[in-house]
């Protein structure tokens, strides 16, 4: 298949401290990314997921290793042009309105006829800002400012998109639209990498995740690979029963108007708390089986 960014033994180091000293931040980082795919790029803070970004872009220079886009060495302008990039903080000139702001990145891209006009007015339509159009970046809400940064970051159509925590100071329904743009994204056939530290998202969207710690890459591939699907335990919400009689049958995790939520690891142990409720007549509200979710997965290599 063909690659959409590949990375191979990416070294990095900054002198850091009034006598400056070497801190290496990426230790030998190695991944590929699939053409048409979303890629999550995983890690605590101070992991090196930024730094990585950067190498890529050309923004700071790697001590060693080689980086190559759309199999294209990273540095070279057909690889450039084919790539867009929300930064995690992104700064506009505030004293543009939205419309404003995305002429200006279309004619830095030289889009000055009416296809890049109608462009300008999609993506604004495509990150739900259209009320917003003619609003001064000053008055946007930081939510604002990650849509029209990722409709900056599309405004040249590229093939590689890299988007450094999107996601952050959205509510949840900004984060759903802008997960469904990212899968429209993918469905155009066009490369999604995503930094992110909001697991649910990424389990949601990605089909392949790396995950780094410390500088290091130490596991990488498709979700469903990674994560195991072996049962951990079963929740069960309860009502209408004496708790001293669920003793021994699984671990009390909280009581809320008079529910209980029951947490069960023993399988075996779950046929018998239904017969007790259905003896004390009880009722049982809902029962979920809990299987390893990414970010159980994520905490124990960072834990490791």
């Amino acid at each position: 298949m063909a690659s959409a960014l590949e990375i191979a033994d990416l070294h990095k180091s900054f002198k850091t401290g009034f006598i400056p000293k070497k801190k290496q931040i990426l230790k030998g980082i190695s991944l590929t990314v699939n053409r048409g795919e979303i890629f999550g790029y995983l890690g605590p803070n101070g992991a090196g997921k930024t730094t990585t970004i950067k190498c890529v872009l050309g923004l700071i220079f790697p001590d060693r290793g080689d980086i190559r886009v759309l199999e294209k060495p990273h540095l070279s302008l057909p690889a450039k042009e084919q790539i867009g990039f929300l930064p995690e903080n992104p700064y506009f000139h505030d004293y543009l309105n939205a419309n404003e702001f995305l002429q200006y990145y279309s004619r830095l891209f030289k889009r000055r006829d009416g296809a890049g006009d109608q462009k300008i007015q999609d993506l604004i339509k495509l990150v739900g800002l259209e009320k917003s159009a003619h609003v001064r970046l000053r008055k946007f809400s930081r939510g604002m400012l990650q849509r029209i940064g990722l409709a900056q970051a599309l405004i040249n159509e590229p093939r590689l998109v890299i988007l450094d925590e999107p996601l952050g100071g959205l509510d949840p329904l900004g984060r759903k639209e802008i997960r469904d743009v990212i899968v429209r994204l993918r469905d155009e056939g066009k490369t999604v990498f995503l930094s992110s530290h909001i697991l649910q998202d990424i389990e949601m969207i990605c089909d392949r995740v790396a995950i780094i710690v410390d500088g290091r890459i130490v596991n990488q591939g498709e979700l469903r690979s990674l994560i195991s699907e072996k049962l951990l335990f079963t929740e069960i919400l309860l009502s209408g029963i004496d708790e001293k009689a669920l003793a021994g049958m699984g671990e009390s995790v909280g009581t809320q108007a008079g529910r209980i939520l029951l947490k069960v690891s023993d399988e075996e142990k779950i046929g018998r708390v239904i017969k007790l409720v259905e003896a004390q007549k009880g009722k049982i509200h809902s029962l979920v089986p809990r299987t390893e979710t990414l970010e159980d997965y994520f905490v124990g290599k960072v834990k490791g």
